[in-house]
């Protein structure tokens, strides 16, 4: 099924080295993992403050699933289920370039896994997931307030980020318009945390 969607997320999941282990990712050559040589959601950076930055995102496509349930085994499902359409789970059975970072939020009705798809691909162009749990999606782009930070990503080191940016941006003026996204660059399994890539994302008012 496709769908289209506009700006929207709030933190509640998390993925580190354990989450890894238990959703099968170990068994996926590092190399086919998130970031390192691989495209990343196209932005620009329209306004700079003391610790974090505004960016204004590029429209893109995504696969999405909808994580049912909040435990391990829940997160193992929704991970294997996306990450299947692109490597080759699909009426075509094409295999799609990996790209990063992998996106997580709560939609109000429960938790959300995305990866965006590599720019050259339009919605039309996407073969269709044999999966109908794993949505394509038109993913038009908004202007996110971006708090990057390294190390593990669990949900009290991404909760205080969150908070924190959070504080940062009506320090400065801004105005929130959304709930925060968890972005998630390295895999835990061959990146030390120091060297792990993370970031919290809050959808603001336009500048």
């Amino acid at each position: 099924m496709q769908e289209t969607h506009r700006c929207q997320g709030a933190l509640w999941h998390y993925l580190d080295c354990d989450s890894f282990h238990h959703m099968g990712l170990s068994q996926i050559p590092a190399r086919r993992l998130m970031a390192g040589r691989y495209e990343e959601s196209s932005y620009e950076v329209i306004s700079v403050f003391p610790g974090f930055e505004v960016r204004r995102y590029a429209d893109s496509v995504q696969a999405r699933v909808r994580i049912e349930g909040k435990n391990m085994r829940d997160s193992t499902a929704g991970f294997r289920r996306i990450s299947g359409y692109i490597f080759g789970r699909n009426d075509k059975g094409q295999v799609i370039a990996m790209t990063a970072p992998v996106h997580l939020w709560n939609d109000g009705e429960g938790e959300i896994m995305a990866f965006t798809m590599p720019s050259e691909y339009s919605l039309e162009d996407l073969p269709n997931p044999r999966d109908r749990g794993v949505k394509l999606v038109n993913y038009y782009g908004c202007t996110l307030a971006a708090l990057p930070f390294s190390g593990l990503s669990g949900t009290r080191r991404s909760g205080r980020m969150e908070t924190k940016l959070n504080r940062m941006v009506l320090e400065n003026g801004l105005s929130p318009s959304g709930s925060p996204m968890l972005a998630v660059y390295d895999n835990p399994t061959s990146t030390l945390p120091f060297m792990r890539r993370n970031e919290i994302l809050l959808p603001v008012e336009d500048l």
